[in-house]
């Protein structure tokens, strides 16, 4: 039964690393002020438990390369408990972006729930 661990734990990544910038621009679209990491970490525990699996350092890496692709915008503000803070916000990019994976995504579900859905568990 190992193999069956292993392959669902390798499955869950890639699940994972395919969803990981559609939440992140949707917590971030949601929000009405710009968030640093660790207020993005803790949101998505709240909300999608399992979306990062306590991989909270995984999120800075998709972060930086979203703000590359011009759908987050970022600045650092001093903080008085500790280093300075990189707050994030979406982009009007970001917001169209956004909106169109979250219709790639809702078809890809509901692709995905009808053939499941047909008996295949």
């Amino acid at each position: 039964m190992d193999d069956s661990a292993g392959l669902l734990k390798k499955f869950q990544k890639e699940l994972s690393a395919g969803t990981v910038s559609l939440v992140l621009l949707a917590v971030l679209g949601q929000s009405r002020q710009p968030m640093y990491g660790y207020q993005i970490a803790k949101r998505l525990e709240e909300v999608g438990e399992g979306v990062l699996a306590g991989k909270q350092s995984a999120l800075y890496p998709v972060l930086r390369n979203l703000e590359a692709y011009g759908l987050l915008g970022s600045e650092v503000e001093p903080s008085v408990s500790g280093p300075p803070r990189r707050y994030y916000r979406i982009t009007k990019l970001g917001r169209e972006v956004l909106r169109e994976w979250v219709a790639a995504w809702s078809a890809t579900r509901d692709s995905v729930d009808a053939v499941l859905q047909g008996g295949v568990i």
